[in-house]
């Protein structure tokens, strides 16, 4: 009985921080929306903080879950995109801009916030604080995770979206011509390019070489400035 609690324990440090990560990074592609004038997001009913909503079978089950079984070196899915009509923005290039900031800030504001409840956790006594201070931890490290992999300057991930509205014209639109292959070279990178690398003796792990890094200074620039420790 104590290994299935332990086990339960362990799933839900990890997956609650997730599941508030990518609902509401979601949720603020479409606050964003709503604020410079697409109402795209409110009329589908996806302004919403129910999880239930962001799902993507494949993005947020079915791969994952495959990855875990494989025993991957990392985990990587996506959440349903909310709806975002850039046509009825106000001004569409510029405002794209803002509303593909809003979900990787709004992970970097969760990632802050809970290193500053860190400070709270010493405070609270036996296993909850064990436990509460293990799921912030990994909040954090979650939320950087996701703001970072999603500001790829490769559409349809945020950064894409950034890169396609400060560009100039013509490259932006050769970059979001790509849109619909971009899932498919994403995922040749992060799981193609390490199995080619493990099968002829070359390290091509793309995430680990090139994202973890960045993962791990903004990591510690938001401890830093927030004051604590990581175990």
């Amino acid at each position: 009985m104590d290994d299935i609690w332990g086990t339960v324990l362990g799933i839900a440090v990890i997956a609650v921080p997730a599941i508030l990560a990518i609902t509401l990074h979601e949720a603020a592609h479409g606050y964003a929306a709503l604020t410079f004038g697409d109402p795209t997001a409110r009329e589908a009913g996806r302004l919403s903080l129910n999880p239930i909503r962001h799902v993507d079978p494949m993005g947020t089950i079915i791969l994952p879950g495959i990855l875990l079984l494989s025993s991957a070196p990392f985990l990587f899915g996506w959440a349903k995109p909310v709806p975002v009509n850039f046509a009825r923005l106000r001004s569409p290039r510029a405002d794209m801009v803002w509303v593909a900031l809003a979900g990787p800030g709004m992970n970097i504001a969760l990632a802050v916030l809970s290193a500053l409840l860190l400070h709270f956790v010493p405070q609270t006594p036996g296993l909850t604080g064990a436990v509460i201070g293990t799921g912030l931890q990994y909040s954090i490290f979650i939320n950087v995770i996701l703001a970072v992999f999603n500001m790829i300057p490769l559409p349809p991930l945020d950064g894409g979206r950034v890169a396609v509205g400060l560009l100039p014209l013509p490259l932006a639109r050769g970059l979001a011509r790509t849109e619909k292959y971009g899932i498919f070279l994403l995922l040749g990178v992060l799981i193609g390019l390490p199995w080619l690398g493990s099968t002829i003796g070359v390290d091509l792990n793309f995430f680990a070489g090139l994202i973890l890094p960045v993962v791990d200074s903004v990591v510690n620039a938001i401890t830093f400035l927030t004051g604590v420790t990581l175990d």
